[in-house]
């Protein structure tokens, strides 16, 4: 049980690192076109590269996991990524987060107490 839990901080984590790195690589992109030159533009961007490898990676633990877990208790294990994605946007994007959005992150993760029991 405790090893469904560590792999699971483990990707989300990943996951939610992707997805930020994501964010900061399309940020200093130009504007979305069909051109080769849009494409060389992403394909050098090393945030895009980094996103990649992140995304990558936790693809690869998601299969492990999947593997060695039951899908019933391995797939609400996965939303921790909601709870990692919002705090990494209030410290590396600083974005304001309203009440609300708190109490169901904390809700998210009473559910992934209960799903893990």
């Amino acid at each position: 049980m405790w090893q469904l839990i560590g792999l699971s901080i483990i990707q989300s984590i990943m996951l939610s690192l992707g997805q930020l790195t994501l964010k900061l690589a399309l940020a200093k992109m130009p504007p979305f076109s069909w051109s080769t030159h849009f494409l060389g533009d992403l394909l050098t961007n090393w945030w895009f590269m980094l996103c990649g490898l992140l995304f990558g990676g936790a693809s690869v633990l998601w299969m492990y996991i999947l593997k060695h877990f039951p899908l019933s208790m391995a797939y609400p294990m996965a939303s921790m990524g909601y709870v990692f994605g919002l705090i990494m946007a209030v410290v590396f994007l600083h974005e304001t987060v309203a009440w609300n959005r708190w109490i169901g992150v904390g809700l998210i993760m009473i559910g992934c107490v209960f799903v893990a029991k």
